[in-house]
């Protein structure tokens, strides 16, 4: 059965603060690692995702990312596959998806980072 295909915006007019929001997210960011990872580009199920949220919140995450144009959907009816656009994330921000297959799977929460005081002790932002 051939599922109908539910795109994002063209490569063109992908915008890098709608990317860095969709990718500000813990789990969305984390099935970007694992989709970045995957070399194949292989279509995947919305629910080969090991996500400890419910499927509606799956639901909401994977239409941020594919309308930020980092992943299709392919909507079959009683279910969804999603497939990364590597080629349009490489030719719009070339070395972003190298630099999200850097993270480890699961994602991590950035370190907040030390600033030094003027005698060099480290101070909390």
């Amino acid at each position: 059965m051939a599922g109908r295909n539910l795109v994002g915006p063209e490569a063109d007019a992908l915008d890098l603060g709608t990317v860095f929001r969709a990718l500000a997210d813990e789990h969305r960011r984390s099935v970007m690692t694992e989709l970045a990872a995957d070399r194949s580009d292989s279509e995947r199920g919305c629910n080969s995702f090991d996500l400890p949220i419910s499927k509606q919140t799956q639901t909401h995450h994977f239409r941020v990312l594919r309308e930020a144009g980092l992943i299709d959907e392919i909507d079959y009816g009683n279910r969804k596959g999603i497939r990364l656009r590597r080629a349009d994330i490489e030719k719009r921000f070339p070395r972003l998806l190298t630099l999200l297959g850097a993270e480890s799977p699961g994602g991590t929460a950035p370190r907040r980072a030390q600033l030094s005081t003027p005698e060099g002790s480290p101070s909390r932002p």
